[in-house]
């Protein structure tokens, strides 16, 4: 009779073995370091100086007003008559969060950059130490300070693994420095909502309070085997070991979307206007999409108009990533619209994504030469800059959806930059 299987748990390491970075306020602190005139002011960054726009950052200055990243503009100068709204430079911040990378690597090698103001360092060997851990994370910081700039405040975390070192990094902000030890667990994280967790969102909260679940401390005593019927998977059984300390491996996960949205200035909310601009964003969005090697079978866009009033639709295709193929399917898409008023806001997605690698060429030349085509036009634009080249149906809206940055990731100047040379 053979005898059941059991599930084998790892040994937990205790030691100190992750140090992550957290930039305080990033892209309203970066605005105070280039422009010394904003400083000690309360700075709102935004995407366009528009009203119905909200602030992307906001300055501690800014925040002690009650403003917050998603505040509206409108909302912001009530609370906050004197505020200084500064339109965002996107590759500022990627200039400074380069340099800033620079500099935490001439203390301790960077592991891993999570997002433009977020990264983690390994620790290993005498580094493990709590003396000599704290000691390296304060040069980390006094680094950014002389190699960058002394407006660039930054908050530290130390732990055994990634999850609490990023959780240790937001106890304390701005400018702080935390640890959370073995022996610390696990009663410091009782003090924290269960949304102050990295990866418990809306959604995820919402299910968790549905299942009886409201403070880290109730989530902290369940099962292994609980937690993976709560999350409907093994990410459950990750959260039970992160909880824990366990240093596990991090697995990539696989992307499913490719896109981009754009809040209209004034003077594109029209419906010419924001074809345009649709346009471009497809065309971004196909470079990136080749960039990354890989086809989309799905296509979805998105308008936003004044109100609460919004409209999408969408199309599932054969698998392509040419950006002639997206824009004919583009413009049946377009036709089905409301046109009783303008949109403020435009959005492109697409999803169905198959990597390069599983696909075959396309069967007929015509299909080819159009693969080619844009495979060849972004070679160009890598060499000689963004948009040195580009079909000529972006030619009213070469100049429009400048780029931007999400914290999850850094765009590459090479394809998002603006610049307007040539069309073909």
């Amino acid at each position: 009779m053979k005898k059941p299987k059991t599930r084998t748990q790892p040994a937990q390491d205790t030691a100190l073995k992750w140090l992550f970075l957290d930039m305080n306020a990033f892209f309203a602190s970066v605005e105070q370091q280039l422009r010394p005139e904003l400083r000690g002011c309360a700075v709102g960054v935004v995407p366009v100086l528009a009203d119905s726009s909200c602030c992307i950052a906001a300055s501690y200055e800014a925040k002690s007003m009650g403003i917050r990243t998603g505040t509206r503009i409108s909302d912001a100068k009530s609370l906050c008559p004197g505020i200084r709204l500064v339109q965002a430079r996107p590759a500022e911040y990627i200039e400074i969060h380069n340099q800033i990378v620079s500099a935490v690597n001439s203390v301790l090698p960077v592991h891993k950059v999570y997002s433009i103001d977020e990264m983690a360092c390994h620790l290993s060997g005498s580094q493990c130490e709590p003396e000599q851990a704290i000691l390296l994370a304060r040069r980390a910081k006094q680094a950014i300070q002389e190699q960058v700039g002394n407006q660039l405040k930054s908050s530290v975390g130390i732990a055994s693994n990634r999850f609490l070192a990023k959780t240790a990094s937001n106890l304390q902000k701005p400018d702080g420095l935390s640890m959370i030890t073995h022996e610390d667990m696990p009663e410091i994280l009782y003090s924290l909502e269960l949304g102050d967790l990295t990866g418990i969102g809306r959604g995820m909260l919402s299910r968790l309070n549905q299942q009886g679940i409201e403070t880290v401390e109730q989530l902290y005593a369940l099962s292994s085997e609980r937690l993976r019927k709560v999350w409907g998977g093994i990410a459950g059984e990750w959260w039970w070991y992160a909880l824990r300390g366990h240093d596990l491996p991090e697995h990539d996960s696989k992307r499913r979307t490719v896109g981009h949205s754009h809040v209209l200035s004034p003077e594109y909310r029209t419906q010419q206007g924001a074809r345009s601009v649709m346009v471009k964003l497809i065309h971004k969005s196909a470079a990136r999409l080749r960039k990354l090697s890989y086809y989309t079978g799905e296509i979805s866009i998105a308008l936003r108009y004044p109100g609460k009033d919004s409209w999408h639709d969408r199309r599932v295709m054969e698998p392509c990533q040419d950006t002639a193929s997206l824009l004919k399917i583009f413009d049946g898409l377009w036709k089905q619209r409301p046109t009783y008023v303008a949109p403020l806001s435009v959005a492109v997605t697409l999803s169905k994504l198959v990597p390069e690698s599983a696909m075959s060429l396309p069967l007929f030349p015509e299909d080819r030469r159009r693969q080619e085509l844009g495979k060849l036009m972004d070679q160009i634009n890598m060499k000689f800059g963004p948009q040195s080249i580009y079909t000529a149906t972006m030619q009213e809206a070469a100049d429009t959806a400048p780029m931007r940055i999400s914290f999850t990731k850094i765009p590459d100047i090479r394809i998002e930059a603006d610049s307007k040379k040539h069309n073909v």
